[in-house]
């Protein structure tokens, strides 16, 4: 079905939208999870140095924080659905070089499936932006959180795929990325059921839009990017290090993929009401409340390395990127025009993705060099998440305190 060139809000359309959107986020996004489980792991297997064991997760994040810009101007000429076949085709191929990568044994090549995958991840990030496209105001924190729990299926499905498909082959994890294969084959055709508005087109002569430093000086927008980099960051942060940290306490890579599953679902299983408490409480608020909630999860993952601690520490981490996360893209999107859109949500999603590079590259930093054991590494993770968490409660009060003077 063709993009559709009805502009005005249609919520009875927006939510046939929401319900692909849904199905491809439990589909194709089990793929992500899959990787991220094996990620660190596999690198560890093939780096040279130990160090670079979360090097592939990183270049998974730093593909898309390259890929996020350019795709999102190319939605915006040539619609969703093109932008998001695109990025699946990136996926399919991405993994399918770290399965040939991890047959020969190449680190460095499978780096570059790695990359290539990030271009799927960007994709992905979109979905919930798209599901605002033909929403009404009141409507989009629903369409925004409905789509997020979409990620319910997956994080049921990747870890658990992972520990079906891992010992398929003599060579560890390559089954794992020939499944990560067949679901992206699986999920890509159900883009094209989505009925999704033509994006607005530029008239003749008109000027180009703000550039990224003109839409930064404006406060809702300058606080939403920092606030969703920071929960999106932080959740990386300590994510990526944790399947190295049970493995090093003691604990097996089995034990490491239901504390990842266990996470994913407290990503994703608040999703069903978190746009509901959005509309009510504001989304200024809910943010707050997933920066407080990623505060416990550090004091939990301080407090001990028993299996109980990586559970607690994970479902909190989960629960506070997704109040985090989502109340971020809720403030971003009410902050711009639809003309904007293209431009502001690259922006977003490039910079964000840009700290969760540089937070995945610090996690393995941390985890295995700056330590001396694997306790001492998770130990650093969890303090580093500090200054983070200040940074964003301060713009929160900051933005509230420029709103009370603008009254």
């Amino acid at each position: 079905m063709p993009d559709s060139d009805l502009s005005l809000p249609d919520d009875r359309r927006a939510r046939r939208n929401v319900l692909v959107l849904v199905a491809a986020q439990a589909v194709l996004g089990s793929q992500v999870t899959m990787v991220f489980v094996v990620g660190g792991l596999a690198g560890n297997m093939l780096a040279p140095i130990q160090c670079l064991a979360t090097l592939p997760i990183s270049m998974i994040v730093f593909g898309a924080m390259l890929t996020a810009p350019w795709l999102s101007g190319f939605m915006q000429d040539h619609g969703r659905k093109a932008g998001f076949l695109l990025g699946a085709l990136g996926g399919f191929l991405g993994s399918a070089l770290a399965a040939y990568a991890l047959s020969i044994a190449s680190f460095w090549l499978f780096l570059v499936g790695s990359f290539l995958t990030g271009t799927y991840m960007a994709a992905q990030g979109f979905y919930r932006f798209a599901a605002t496209d033909a929403a009404s105001d009141v409507f989009k924190p629903k369409a925004i959180s409905w789509v997020m729990a979409g990620g319910l299926i997956s994080a049921l499905t990747g870890p658990q795929l992972v520990k079906f498909t891992n010992d398929w082959f003599a060579v560890p994890f390559l089954g794992t990325y020939l499944a990560a294969m067949a679901v992206t084959a699986a999920g890509v055709w159900l883009f094209l059921l989505l009925d999704l508005p033509a994006p607005p087109k530029a008239s003749a002569g008109a000027a180009k839009g703000p550039s990224w430093g003109e839409l930064l000086r404006r406060p809702p927008i300058l606080v939403a990017v920092i606030c969703a980099m920071v929960a999106y960051s932080l959740m990386n942060l300590v994510m990526t290090s944790t399947p190295l940290a049970v493995v090093g306490c003691g604990f097996t890579a089995g034990n490491a993929a239901d504390v990842i599953s266990a996470h994913v679902l407290a990503m994703f299983v608040p999703s069903f009401f978190t746009g509901h408490l959005i509309a009510r409480f504001g989304a200024q608020r809910i943010v707050m409340a997933g920066l407080a909630i990623l505060a416990v999860a550090g004091l939990v993952g301080l407090s001990g390395v028993q299996l109980g601690h990586f559970f607690v520490t994970l479902v909190l981490l989960g629960l506070g990127w997704n109040f985090g996360f989502i109340g971020a893209t809720a403030m971003l999107t009410a902050a711009h025009s639809p003309a904007e859109r293209g431009r502001v949500q690259g922006m977003n999603d490039s910079i964000v993705m840009g700290c969760v590079t540089l937070a995945s590259l610090a996690s393995g930093g941390l985890m295995n060099c700056a330590g001396g054991s694997a306790v001492e590494g998770w130990q650093l993770v969890n303090i580093a998440m500090v200054p983070f968490l200040t940074l964003a409660g301060g713009a929160l009060i900051w933005l509230a305190f420029q709103r009370r003077e603008a009254r």
